[in-house]
């Protein structure tokens, strides 16, 4: 179990399926079947209130009915249901996943019980599944938040909802994930996670933000955001420029898995909080016209094997000037339709070609009648 404050976002727990009821052998009577196990999604959930419901982190199916003179097929043993919220995968270790649950009511069968006692096993009740799992939550958010400590992501959810970070002008005062939630004049709601910060080496364990790098892979919008002034994790180690960031989160998040590149992505470059970063963004900017001569120029280990996509690159001061956080804002909402619309039109499209296809060869198959 990994637990930061009240936040607890992986828990592990043993497992077991209820027992079979004993056979009578004398009548040939059937011993009832032993619960099964489930891991369900629940509305309003977290993984504390599933540690609470049983604080020994052991769950187990209820034992099925003994046969008996008055009852010959013994009672079934009654299931039980981890509640877990959205977003939560089931894991049997490092390499192997039972599945994850994404819609209130998706459950997971994760131990069998045993089956009653009956002339098949010598009437005698068998032992049910018994396992180890980790349960890994992911959070469900519309837009995540990704860049190196102190580049300003608390100050901008903040800013931008009505969630309470904790800031301060030094690294990794967010140290757990923090979800916002955006609303707009019209009712809209958008929910926005705020991650720990990332270092150099968060894919392979480094730092505190790769516990949480796998909640990005829920959201449906990445935003990059990156100090105007750069950042220095410390006196040990090299100042980085706001150019060498970009390209330092990309190959962070590219070793963790290819597959985020892919996902529709904004880069804010914060703090533009006087005159003198003005000329510092022109600089930024045409380093960034020119990213990919820019790479081969950096360190090996440093460069990114595939470049991310930014849809647009936005300055602005989220601590300081308002109106960027509104334009924030509309620009945010205005990409999330634009996605959407296009996964619509995606489904669309499929479902059209599916339904022509479908068409046809019912027609192929009246000419065989």
């Amino acid at each position: 179990m990994r637990k930061l404050g009240k936040f607890i976002d992986s828990l592990r727990l043993h497992v077991k399926g209820g027992s079979g009821g004993m056979g009578y052998p004398k009548f040939g009577g059937v011993g009832g079947k032993g619960g099964d196990v489930y891991v369900e999604a629940v509305a309003e959930q977290t993984l504390s209130k599933t540690l609470r419901a049983e604080p020994e982190k052991r769950w187990q199916g209820g034992v099925g009915g003994n046969s008996r003179k008055v009852r010959i097929l013994g009672e079934a043993g009654e299931d039980k249901i981890i509640p877990v919220p959205l977003g939560t995968a089931v894991r049997l270790d490092k390499f192997s996943t039972l599945g994850e649950v994404n819609k209130i009511g998706d459950k997971i069968l994760v131990a069998k019980g045993g089956a009653g006692g009956s002339p098949l096993n010598q009437f005698n009740g068998q032992h049910g599944q018994a396992l180890n799992l980790t349960l890994e939550l992911k959070l469900i958010a519309d837009i995540g938040l990704v860049g190196f400590p102190n580049a300003g992501k608390s100050t901008l959810l903040k800013a931008i909802s009505r969630a309470k970070p904790k800031i301060a002008s030094y690294p990794f005062t967010t140290v757990q994930p923090n979800i916002g939630i955006v609303e707009y004049p019209d009712k809209r709601q958008i929910s926005m996670a705020d991650l720990p910060g990332l270092v150099e080496g968060s894919w392979a364990n480094m730092g505190m933000g790769h516990k949480f790098l796998r909640h990005v892979e829920r959201t449906n919008l990445l935003l990059y955001i990156v100090d105007i002034n750069g950042f220095k994790m410390g006196p040990q180690y090299p100042h980085r420029t706001a150019i060498e960031n970009v390209i330092l989160l990309n190959k962070e998040l590219e070793l963790y898995s290819e597959n985020l590149l892919d996902k529709p992505c904004v880069l804010l470059v914060n703090k533009m909080d006087d005159d003198k970063t003005e000329e510092k963004l022109k600089r930024f900017l045409q380093e960034y016209s020119d990213l990919a001569d820019l790479c081969h120029e950096l360190p090996e280990e440093m460069q990114p094997q595939r470049l991310v996509k930014f849809d647009e690159v936005i300055p602005c001061s989220a601590k300081f000037n308002r109106d960027s956080v509104e334009y924030i804002k509309k620009r945010l909402r205005k990409w999330l339709d634009i996605y959407e619309d296009e996964i619509n039109c995606h489904l669309t499209t499929t479902s059209a070609i599916k339904a022509e296809v479908d068409n046809k060869l019912r027609e192929k198959s009246k000419k065989f009648v």
